[in-house]
């Protein structure tokens, strides 16, 4: 018998994609009834992983595409000091396992950053349903590409020289996530660590708690341990938009 602390959570393993909350963010957006039923069938696994459980690994043969339902995963590489660079956080609705389509192994690691559920799509059952179902098939298709446009996103972040400005854009990000899930946008709870962040960022950890600080200075953020609260949504765009020489003289310095 599995510990108590691996058991699912029954109620969240229970919906079906018809009942799900995350519907219109997911693949079941744009499509109805039978072919609701048929996808919905084609998800072989409904399960629950315990905060720090791998949900795959570098290197593991590609079989499915997984859905985050609830909690968080953070997916990462090891570089050669067998330290983790940080790639990307995903929250519910989102799709994890689109990393290993071309080459069919996995190229990093997901992890779950607290108790997280997800569903687990076979991907030779999805293409079979796809086929079948255009709507499906367009809706994968837009899947994909937010995830492209997301890593384009995070690359243009990581452009930026002010490291203010990468730590504004990811917080403000977060925030229209939150917004997009319906959830309270001005009050984020932060399931990555401090490391984390500064990994994904490409900052010094030390550098990320200094910048938290210096924006509850300036008023635009409250910070309690993982909770932050966003008190000013404008003044966080505003960082978001810094260039070397003009608001970040008059704001930041």
């Amino acid at each position: 018998m599995p510990p108590v602390a691996d058991l699912p959570d029954i109620s969240q393993l229970r919906r079906s994609c018809a009942s799900c909350g995350l519907q219109e963010l997911c693949l079941p957006a744009g499509i109805n009834g039978d072919d609701l039923a048929r996808l919905d069938a084609a998800v072989r696994d409904k399960r629950v992983l315990e905060r720090g459980r791998a949900l795959y690994r570098a290197g593991d043969t590609f079989h499915s595409l997984f859905v985050v339902r609830s909690g968080a995963l953070k997916t990462f590489v090891l570089d050669g000091a067998m330290g983790q660079q940080v790639i990307g956080f995903h929250l519910p609705g989102e799709i994890v396992g689109i990393d290993a389509l071309a080459s069919g192994h996995h190229a990093s690691q997901a992890q779950a950053l607290e108790r997280t559920s997800i569903c687990e799509l076979p991907f030779s059952e999805l293409e079979r349903i796809t086929s079948q179902i255009p709507a499906l098939h367009r809706q994968l298709l837009r899947v994909i590409s937010r995830e492209v446009i997301k890593e384009h996103q995070h690359l243009v972040t990581m452009g930026q020289q002010q490291a203010q400005v990468r730590l504004a854009i990811f917080l403000k990000s977060l925030a229209d996530r939150y917004k997009a899930l319906r959830r309270n946008s001005n009050h984020l709870m932060l399931s990555m660590s401090r490391n984390d962040i500064a990994s994904y960022l490409g900052l010094a950890v030390e550098t990320v708690s200094r910048l938290f600080t210096r924006f509850e200075d300036m008023g635009a953020l409250a910070v309690q341990g993982k909770s932050v609260g966003v008190l000013r949504p404008d003044l966080l765009q505003q960082l978001c938009e810094l260039v070397d020489g003009g608001l970040a003289s008059r704001k930041v310095s």
